[in-house]
């Protein structure tokens, strides 16, 4: 049968076609993009965390803060 360029749909099943090919890789390509984001801001701020706990755990150890002061500032770190 000859549809005069269009399709069984009427014209729409085209434009629905390309929509959800669009939607499609816009997910795709925003999923890649956030697993990266989430994996460099994951380890960019790692050992900046570990270095603070270190300071913490020094200044303990110096006696430069007091037991509760050390808990207070591990506990804000962690």
């Amino acid at each position: 049968m000859d549809y005069y360029g269009w399709s069984m749909m009427g014209g729409w099943g085209g434009i629905i076609m390309m929509l959800i090919a669009f939607i499609t890789w816009v997910i795709i390509i925003g999923g890649i993009i956030y697993l990266i984001w989430h994996l460099t801001k994951r380890n960019y701020r790692g050992p900046e965390k570990d270095f603070a706990i270190k300071i913490v755990q020094e200044r303990y150890a110096k006696g430069e803060i007091n037991r509760q002061e050390f808990e207070e500032k591990m506990k804000d770190l962690k």
